[in-house]
């Protein structure tokens, strides 16, 4: 079973910068696809970003593109989110999770298996 942790998150200003991490401690994490999912109080989870095996292709939601970054590191298991402009809209629990798709990123999270505990981002105005 894949065991994943997140970590990175915290308080910042809107127009601010986090960068969160997700870490695995096993020796398959390069078989998957990551994905980086929020979810606010009271809403649904939405997706965020996606990340290939290798790392060469990435997918963003409309509402983080141009201001998130996602990449990975397959030599120390871990998955980066680096989040510029942060808007309080951004504030949510993020969460990164492990898909096994082969030809497509997927984007809902009924399509990805392993996930972490998450990590709390506050953005304040």
């Amino acid at each position: 079973q894949v065991q994943l942790v997140e970590s990175g998150g915290g308080l910042v200003q809107a127009g601010g910068s986090l960068t969160l991490s997700c870490a695995s401690s096993g020796r398959t994490f390069s078989n998957y696809n990551l994905g980086w999912f929020r979810q606010a109080p009271g809403k649904e989870r939405e997706f965020v970003a996606a990340i290939n095996r290798g790392g060469s292709s990435t997918y963003y939601a409309d509402s983080v593109k141009g201001r998130f970054t996602i990449s990975r590191d397959n030599a120390k298991n871990t998955v980066y989110l680096q989040m510029n402009s942060l808007k309080p809209e951004d504030t949510a629990v993020y969460y990164c999770a492990t898909n096994s798709a082969l030809l497509v990123l997927r984007t809902r999270p009924e399509d990805y298996t392993y996930w972490g505990q998450g990590t709390q981002v506050t953005v304040s105005s």
